[in-house]
């Protein structure tokens, strides 16, 4: 008896040791510190700020700028975000950033800890702007300088003296792409709030509805009616029923009041819900439209929005490499490739999409089903891993795209602040066209825009770090917002937060 029990234990404690070991041996190690990389994507948005800084800014080679945007039609238009690397605030960019960092706090605020009070705080430095932009009734101011003579010039946001242009939309103008954008921004931003900040997301949530009414009564494109001012930088190429379908879809998901929902069923399919849009950007927002409804079916089980499954599940086909629909190009080093113009905005954004999909799939215990090939969570966590790792240095470059991310990473971006000497080191002002020397000299950026991540490489994996060339070199705001939430998402899965 002694003899077996002794056996019966080492036998216990052999099978103890295996499965240890076997845990060891299957724990994910991390090739990159995810954390760190969200850290310093979220500070990119300091060094993006308009308007009077506050005194716990962390990007301190930046100063107060834009102190009197607005006053040329009497309102106050101080604060938001410049889009990229120039002087301008584009309120259709800027809502859109807006609602994809809210949608990643959402989706993963829970685990995000230090980072989330810095994100909640990026959003806000957004939405209080879009409250003065959307005061008047009927009325947003969409955009706050001119963009062809901001472009002439290469100055500081501290020092820029070109005409801050007011532009805006109301009943005459209309333009229902930036309206309905910035109700889902508003709605989105209402959910962030809800809990830590229960009056202000009413706020919100009480503005994103007479928004979203105004965008969809008074229909019209704003690349018509503003075209001069807004095109070819932020012309709205799908036309705007994307917007109104994205927009109805957030105030469903921040009011669940039936009239939301309703409106979606009734007019899904004119809005163009049946159309097979394989890019998701701040111009088209039907692919994320699809996922966000997705959810209400699968883990809310709303049954009237089953189709929206489908909907989704062909989005992601398109992208699946070897899947008999996939429609995605990828470089020979395997990054997702879209255009020349700032790619790496559709990496980040299809990869928020891939992540939560997955997200919704596990909640519900769902698979993807591309033409008889099983598709799991598992690998569109997979595929989205890999864009991530390429943009953090895993490319044939072997560099980050992420300024002060890794030992190797863009050093002349396209940005003026970054390239231009600060105020602090040279408190004199640098005229417009002064400023170009700098532009064109090849010495490296004085200030490091931590965290922001610029165009990216060409269709052979090459990136020439040439500060003029601003399809590869200058970075934006909707870049960085969808790679939050898959970073958040990296960093908690192994074990970084």
């Amino acid at each position: 008896m002694a003899s077996s029990s002794l056996l019966l234990h080492l036998l216990i404690l052999l099978l103890t040791l295996s499965s240890a070991t076997a845990t060891v041996r299957h724990r994910p190690t991390a090739s990159h510190n995810y954390h760190d990389a969200l850290t310093k994507s979220i500070l990119f948005y300091e060094g993006q700020r308009s308007g009077k800084l506050p005194p716990n800014q962390r990007m301190t080679w930046r100063k107060d700028s834009g102190l009197s945007d607005g006053s040329a039609m009497k309102v106050d238009l101080v604060g938001g975000y410049y889009d990229a690397g120039d002087n301008i605030k584009f309120g259709f960019p800027m809502a859109f950033t807006t609602t994809m960092l809210s949608w990643s706090v959402l989706e993963f605020g829970g685990v995000m800890k230090s980072e989330l009070g810095n994100a909640k705080t990026a959003i806000r430095w957004a939405t209080d702007y879009l409250l003065k932009a959307t005061a008047q009734p009927d009325t947003i101011y969409v955009q706050v300088g001119d963009a062809n003579k901001d472009h002439a010039c290469w100055e500081r946001p501290e020092d820029m003296d070109t005409q801050r242009t007011v532009i805006k939309i109301d009943r005459n103008n209309p333009g229902t792409e930036v309206a309905a954008e910035t109700a889902a921004a508003l709605a989105s931003a209402s959910l962030v709030f809800r809990k830590s900040d229960p009056n202000y997301s009413k706020i919100l949530l009480k503005r994103a509805i007479m928004v979203f009414a105004f965008a969809d009564k008074y229909r019209g494109s704003y690349s018509d009616g503003l075209k001069s001012f807004v095109c070819p930088f932020y012309c709205s190429y799908s036309g705007y029923q994307d917007e109104l379908l994205w927009g109805a879809a957030w105030l469903q998901k921040a009011t669940r009041r039936p009239a939301y929902l309703n409106y979606i069923q009734a007019n899904g399919r004119t809005l163009g819900v049946d159309e097979n849009d394989c890019t998701f950007s701040w111009d088209n927002k039907h692919a994320g439209a699809k996922i966000l409804l997705s959810k209400a079916f699968l883990v809310q089980k709303v049954q009237s929005l089953h189709d929206y499954k489908g909907h989704a599940d062909s989005f992601i086909c398109s992208l699946v490499p070897g899947a008999p629909s996939s429609q995605a190009q990828y470089t020979p080093g395997g990054l997702l490739f879209k255009m020349d113009d700032s790619n790496l905005q559709y990496v980040t954004s299809t990869t928020f999409l891939l992540v939560t999909y997955a997200k919704y799939l596990t909640q519900s215990r769902k698979v993807v089903s591309c033409g008889g090939t099983i598709v799991t969570p598992r690998r569109l966590r997979t595929i989205a891993k890999k864009q991530v790792d390429y943009l953090l240095g895993d490319n044939p470059m072997r560099m980050s795209f992420m300024v002060g991310y890794g030992p190797r990473y863009p050093q002349r971006i396209h940005h003026r602040g970054s390239s231009l000497p600060s105020v602090s080191a040279h408190p004199a002002k640098i005229n417009c066209g002064s400023g170009f020397n700098f532009m064109h000299s090849e010495s490296p950026d004085p200030n490091i825009l931590v965290g922001a991540v610029v165009g990216g490489p060409d269709e052979h994996d090459r990136y020439t770090d040439e500060r003029s060339d601003y399809f590869q070199a200058e970075p934006a705001t909707y870049t960085n917002a969808p790679l939050v939430r898959t970073l958040a998402y990296l960093a908690h899965s192994f074990g970084q937060i």
